[in-house]
């Protein structure tokens, strides 16, 4: 592997692990924030015509300290794969867009909603869930790179 190809996949490694481990102390802030509003039954939170809220909230918790999870999943996908550009240019930036969009599109679907329905952040969904589809593909097909065990191919398992 060339110096540059070795420079650009730490670089990519390392942006997801920091990407991750800050998702997930921010995700993990969060369930902790609402498990505090529960705990002090707030009605801003709690209150039956608030149910909306609570749900898209709890949505972006689980969905966020998920996808602060992959990132660090996938941090361990690219360090052990051969050098791909496709992981590189379209994976990663899919991956960090999902990270965003989806948790940001529950949450602001919670923030302003409009009797019992999600407001429009919950028009992010689409585009993260997308995202995180292409960036879920690209990593799969690399894996291809690692051959068969017992074929020569990558680490041998």
């Amino acid at each position: 592997m060339s110096q540059k190809g070795t420079a650009g996949k730490t670089r990519i490694v390392h942006r997801h692990l920091r990407f991750g481990w800050w998702s997930l102390l921010c995700f993990l802030s969060l369930g902790i924030a609402l498990e505090t509003m529960h705990g002090f039954k707030l009605g801003y939170y709690l209150d039956t015509n608030n149910e909306t809220r609570r749900l898209m909230w709890t949505l972006a918790h689980t969905h966020g300290t998920l996808l602060a999870i992959v990132h660090l999943v996938f941090a361990a996908t690219v360090r052990i794969l051969p050098e791909n550009p496709k992981l590189r240019k379209l994976a990663s930036p899919c991956l960090c867009g999902a990270s965003v969009l989806m948790p940001g599109g529950f949450f602001l679907g919670g923030l302003w909603f409009y009797g019992g329905d999600p407001g429009l952040g919950v028009l992010l969904l689409p585009v993260g869930a997308i995202l995180l589809l292409l960036a879920v593909l690209q990593t799969a097909l690399a894996l291809k790179q690692l051959g068969e065990p017992g074929d020569g191919g990558g680490d041998g398992g």
